[in-house]
C-alpha cells in the first residue's frame, strides 16, 4: 500500500530533490557527491530517505552506476520543476520588491519580428514589467520551459513537437503563417523579375541554415518537389541577421531564410525578396506554455494577450502562399 503524499512532504527536504537532479545531471554517485559537497555514504543515505519517502525504488543499480527507471524518471522531473518554480519565485520577489509588476521568462528563436512588438506591447500594458528574454533552438528552449526555467517560449509548431509525448505537459497556440523566403541583394540579377519558379534559382550560389534547421529542409523539399536536385549552399550560417550581411556584401548570392525572420532583413533595406512558386510552408510559429491547473502568471497572460494581438497584425499581412505578398519589412 503507498504512503500518503503528506507523509512525502514531511520526510523529503529541497536538498532530496537537488539530489535527484544531481544524480542525472552528474551522471554518477561520485560526481553527484562531489557537485553537492556530500560524502558518498551520506549521498547514498539521502538516496535511501528519497526512496522510502516515495515508496519505491528509483535507480537501478548497474555495473555503470545509478540508471533512474520509470518510477526514477518521473520524480526527477517533479524535482526540477519544484526547483525551477522556486527559483522563479525567489526572481518574481526580487523583481517586485524592486518595482516591477511581474518578471517575464521568455524563450524564442534568435531573431525574430513579432516577439520585440510583443515585449513593446506588453509593456504598454504592464509599464513595469521586467521581461528576460532567452535565445535557442524551441526544442532546447521546451525543456527548459518543462523544468520551469522559463514561462513561455514563441517558437515553431512542429509536428514532432505535436507527437511528442511531451504535448501532454505544454499549451501550444497557433499564431503566426510561416514559410520559406528566398532573399537577395537589390543589385542581383534577378531582384527585379516579377515571377520565378524553383528551377530558375538552382544554379545560384546560395547561403543557408544547417541541414538540421527546418529551413533548410524546407528549402531542400521545394527543390526535390520541383524534380530538382537541391543546390549545395556556398555558405552554412544559422543567424538570420548574418545571412542579410553577407548578401549585402556578396549580390550574387541568393538566401534562404524563414518569413518571421526575412521581415526584419528586409526593413533593413539592401534586401528584396524573389517571388518564387509554389512557395515552401513552414510550420506555424506560435507560444508554448506550461499545462498548469493554477493558470500562468499575469505577466505571462498580458504577454499571451500582447502576443495574439500582435499576431492578428502580422496576419493581416501573411506571407505568399495565404494572401498576398508583403512588399517591404
Amino acid at each position: 500500500m503507498s504512503l500518503p503524499s503528506d507523509y512525502l512532504v514531511r520526510r523529503l527536504r529541497m536538498r532530496h530533490l537537488e539530489l535527484l537532479v544531481a544524480l542525472v545531471d552528474a551522471g554518477s554517485m561520485r560526481a553527484a557527491a562531489t557537485h553537492l559537497n556530500l560524502s558518498q555514504p551520506a549521498l547514498s543515505k539521502m538516496l535511501g530517505e528519497i526512496e522510502a519517502g516515495f515508496d519505491a525504488r528509483l535507480f537501478e543499480r548497474t555495473a555503470h552506476g545509478l540508471v533512474a527507471n520509470a518510477a526514477g524518471n518521473a520524480a526527477i522531473y517533479r524535482a526540477r520543476v519544484i526547483l525551477g518554480e522556486l527559483s522563479r519565485s525567489k526572481d518574481e520577489v526580487d523583481a517586485v520588491r524592486d518595482g516591477a509588476e511581474g518578471l517575464l521568462r521568455l524563450g524564442t528563436l534568435s531573431v525574430t519580428a513579432t516577439v520585440p512588438q510583443a515585449v513593446i506591447e506588453l509593456r504598454r500594458r504592464l509599464p513595469l514589467a521586467k521581461v528576460q528574454v532567452h535565445e535557442g533552438r524551441v526544442r532546447e528552449l521546451i525543456q527548459r520551459l518543462l523544468n520551469s526555467e522559463l514561462d513561455c517560449v514563441f517558437g515553431a509548431v512542429t509536428p514532432e513537437l505535436l507527437t511528442s509525448a511531451q504535448l501532454s505537459l505544454l499549451k501550444p497556440e497557433l499564431l503566426v503563417a510561416d514559410e520559406l523566403c528566398v532573399l537577395c541583394a537589390q543589385g542581383h540579377s534577378l531582384s527585379r523579375k516579377r515571377r520565378l519558379t524553383w528551377r530558375d534559382v538552382q544554379l545560384q550560389p546560395w547561403v543557408a541554415p544547417p541541414k538540421d534547421t527546418l529551413v533548410r529542409q524546407a528549402l531542400m523539399t521545394a527543390f526535390l518537389n520541383a524534380g530538382l536536385k537541391p543546390p549545395e549552399p556556398a555558405i552554412e550560417v544559422l543567424s538570420s541577421v548574418t545571412l542579410g550581411s553577407v548578401l549585402r556584401l556578396d549580390e550574387n548570392m541568393l538566401g534562404a531564410v524563414r518569413f518571421e525572420q526575412a521581415r526584419d532583413e528586409l526593413a533593413r533595406g539592401g534586401i528584396v525578396r524573389l517571388p518564387i512558386t509554389p512557395p515552401a510552408l513552414l510550420p506555424s510559429l506560435g507560444l508554448y506554455t506550461r499545462q498548469a491547473a493554477e493558470g500562468p502568471p499575469a505577466v505571462v497572460q498580458a504577454f499571451a494577450d500582447a502576443i495574439r494581438s500582435v499576431s492578428t497584425r502580422v496576419n493581416i499581412q501573411k506571407p505568399s502562399g495565404t494572401a498576398k505578398k508583403r512588399k517591404s519589412g
